[in-house]
């Protein structure tokens, strides 16, 4: 009997490698024989398709079938095999219509009773299905509005097959994910800047990272509202288009992640616990997943508790904060995720944390402060744009209920300053990595070279000095940089710098 082929595909970092998952019979013992790279999951489909084939009132051809997965050369992972498989070999033996198949792209995985389950990396599957003017056919599953393309079909039970391709459900077609509007992100947690008291001076650092997405380390004591400042700043952040919107969709489809908040139009937010590894924070393991800078994607990386974060995990930023991607490198391949994304920590001053708290009496001796503050490392230091003192709020405006800039009132001076260096950059006058470029009074290149001297910044440090100047800049719609401007970048890097 001559062999069938169906198309199917496989997850490999942060894309889907296509797969042609090919069934022949012959003779000898009846069984199933999977080859080409298998792992152990997709070698377990032949228990999972032989029950939901014999369920859903097909029968399992009594001959020895093989399942050729090619490339033979990548390794195969994941559940998602199950239904190309079984459409395969139903096709092979005449128990469906063959019609149409070789027009789609399946991806799914079988239960026991022949439902269709989803799989990680739909996303991903429907970029790959769309790029080569394929059906997707996969599993039902939430959020259903968002679609690469209007030909995916949707299945709920391998038994929807004996119908054919064309029987199946189109889904909410029309509502493809690269043409919808982007969403008001501003109301997706309900979380309002107006409910931190106290704060103005943090909020107006906040808004200028917020402005030039730069990087904000927040120092002050327990119970300042670091925690709470970092957590709303989605709130300000401008809505994710529609590239970004699909990027962010991307990576958490690999991943696994729930799309419900980014299909609702909400930026990323990620907050890892301190003992997150290495390859968790990065990314890694096997298979290789994207770790929480690349699920941070367009969105804020807050790292609450930064000096307890492990030292080599704290150092593997580095490359991250600088090129935007991660480069993870096996013996199978180099994988590169994005990780554009908007870095925010939040520290203790000392190990009790009430170093310059006037309410409180620090009880730490200078070498476990020294030692405390060193964990964080210079380089991912000098690598951070805005340092941020927290002080603890006013108890009369706590216990008051006062309230404080608003979320929609900061969110409007980000966008503001946001549309503004737009303006100016289309006008050729970009900001430079150092001060190359830069518009700057005479007067204020003066202050920035005596106030480098005077606190020893490095060549890193007078370039994010010039950056954040240029922010401000942008924010009170100035094309030169003043002196006033470089002042206020000045005094948000840190005081022993």
């Amino acid at each position: 009997m001559p062999a069938f082929t169906v198309r199917s595909a496989v997850v490999r970092g942060a894309e889907a490698v296509p797969v042609s998952v090919e069934v022949s019979f012959s003779g000898g013992l009846p069984g199933v024989h999977i080859v080409g790279m298998p792992d152990t999951s997709v070698n377990e489909a032949v228990s999972r398709v032989r029950c939901a084939v014999t369920q859903c009132g097909f029968t399992m051809p009594r001959a020895h079938v093989t399942v050729n997965l090619a490339p033979g050369e990548i390794r195969k992972t994941g559940t998602g095999l199950d239904l190309p498989i079984a459409v395969a070999i139903l096709a092979c033996s005449d128990q469906i219509p063959k019609r149409g198949l070789e027009d789609c792209l399946f991806v799914g995985e079988l239960a026991l009773n022949g439902s269709v389950n989803p799989v990680r990396g739909t996303v991903a599957f429907a970029l790959l299905a769309a790029q080569g003017n394929l059906t997707l056919v996969r599993a039902q599953e939430e959020p259903r509005g968002w679609l690469v393309s209007d030909k995916e079909r949707c299945i709920a039970s391998l038994a929807e097959m004996s119908r054919g391709v064309a029987a199946l459900d189109q889904g909410e077609s029309g509502t493809r994910l690269a043409e919808q509007a982007v969403f008001d992100a501003h109301a997706t947690e309900g979380l309002d800047f107006a409910d931190v008291v106290d704060q103005e001076v943090a909020k107006r650092a906040l808004i200028i990272a917020a402005a030039g997405n730069h990087g904000v380390l927040m120092m002050g004591p327990p119970g300042a509202g670091k925690t709470m400042l970092a957590r709303r700043m989605p709130s300000i952040l401008p809505p994710l288009s529609a590239d970004e919107r699909l990027q962010a969709m991307l990576l958490h489809s690999v991943a696994g992640e729930s799309l419900n908040d980014i299909d609702a139009g909400g930026r990323p937010f990620r907050a890892p616990h301190h003992s997150i590894s290495t390859a968790g924070l990065i990314g890694g393991g096997r298979p290789v997943t994207p770790g929480e800078v690349s699920l941070a994607h367009k969105g804020v990386l807050f790292l609450d508790e930064l000096p307890e974060f492990n030292n080599a995990t704290l150092q593997s930023l580095r490359q991250p904060l600088e090129d935007h991607r991660v480069r993870i490198v096996r013996v199978d391949g180099s994988y590169v995720f994005p990780a554009d994304f908007m870095f925010m920590a939040a520290a203790n001053p000392c190990p009790c944390g009430h170093l310059g708290d006037p309410g409180h009496t620090c009880i730490c001796t200078p070498a476990r402060i020294q030692a405390y503050q060193g964990k964080i490392g210079g380089p991912l230091m000098d690598r951070i744009d805005v340092f941020i003192d927290v002080a603890r709020p006013s108890s009369r405006k706590v216990i008051r209920g006062a309230e404080g800039l608003s979320s929609a009132a900061m969110a409007d001076q980000v966008c503001s300053a946001r549309t503004y260096r737009s303006w100016r950059e289309s006008r050729g006058k970009k900001a430079g990595n150092g001060l190359s470029g830069v518009a700057m009074e005479e007067r204020a290149r003066e202050v920035l070279e005596t106030l480098a001297e005077r606190k020893g910044f490095g060549g890193r440090g007078i370039a994010r000095v010039a950056a954040v100047a240029r922010t401000i800049a942008d924010l009170e719609e100035h094309e030169v940089i003043g002196v006033e401007e470089v002042i206020e970048a000045c005094s948000y890097r840190p005081r022993n710098e």
